[in-house]
C-alpha cells in the first residue's frame, strides 16, 4: 500500500487531509520531510549512499538517513522509523536532537517536492560494517570527515545529493560546535 502523507498549507499547517505519497508528488501538494545527521565523536558524519535503482540521486552519498513524515506522525518519530528501516539502527528520542527547519520546493524528474524539512542531528559512535542496509534504498555507508564535506558542498554538493537547505544545516551544526 502506498504511503500517505499529511498535508500542509503554505503556512505548514495542518490541513485536515492526507494523500498518497504520488499524488503529493504529482501535484505539488505540502507535506514534512525529514533529515538526520549521524555524527561521531571524531565529528565526522555518517553519509548513506543511495542505491541505483533510486529514482532521485542513484548512487550519490547522502544525508545518514531521512525521508517523508507519515501521516499522523511526528517529525522525529518519522527519524526514528527512517533509520530503523534504512539503517537498521535503533535511536531513542533522548539520542536525536532539533537543529532546525527549512521549506524547499523543487522539481526534478517529473516529482514535485514541495517540503517541510525538519533536521536532526544524532552523536553516535558506530561502525557502518554493522549496520543492517535496506538495499533497495541503500548501498553503502560510511564515515566522512568534517572537511571533506563541508569542501563537497562547497564545490556544489560534489559527489553528495544536491537537496536544497539540508547540507547548510550540517554546516551551521559544526559552526556552532566550534563557539
Amino acid at each position: 500500500m502506498e504511503e500517505s502523507f499529511d498535508i500542509l498549507d503554505a503556512k505548514g499547517q495542518h490541513t485536515g487531509e492526507t494523500a498518497p505519497r504520488s499524488v503529493c508528488h504529482e501535484k505539488g501538494l505540502y507535506h514534512k520531510a525529514v533529515a538526520l545527521f549521524i555524527i561521531n565523536s571524531k565529528d565526522q558524519v555518517l553519509l548513506q549512499k543511495r542505491s541505483a535503482s533510486k529514482k532521485l540521486w542513484p548512487n550519490m552519498w547522502d544525508i545518514s538517513a531521512g525521508g517523508h513524515v507519515l501521516a499522523g506522525e511526528f517529525g522525529f518519530e518519522a527519524i526514528i522509523r527512517e533509520c530503523e528501516e534504512e539503517l537498521g539502527l535503533e535511536l531513542r528520542p533522548e539520542e536525536i536532537t532539533f537543529i532546525g527547519a527549512t521549506i524547499s520546493n523543487t522539481e526534478k524528474h517529473g516529482i514535485v517536492h514541495n517540503h517541510f524539512n525538519e533536521y536532526y542531528i544524532a552523536r553516535k559512535d558506530l561502525d557502518p560494517a554493522t549496520l543492517t542496509l535496506q538495499t533497495e534504498e541503500v548501498s553503502d555507508a560510511k564515515w566522512i570527515d568534517r572537511d571533506e564535506i563541508i569542501a563537497r558542498i562547497g564545490k556544489q554538493y560534489q559527489g553528495i545529493t544536491d537537496k536544497e537547505g539540508c547540507w547548510e544545516y550540517l554546516i551551521e551544526y559544526y559552526k556552532h560546535q566550534e563557539t
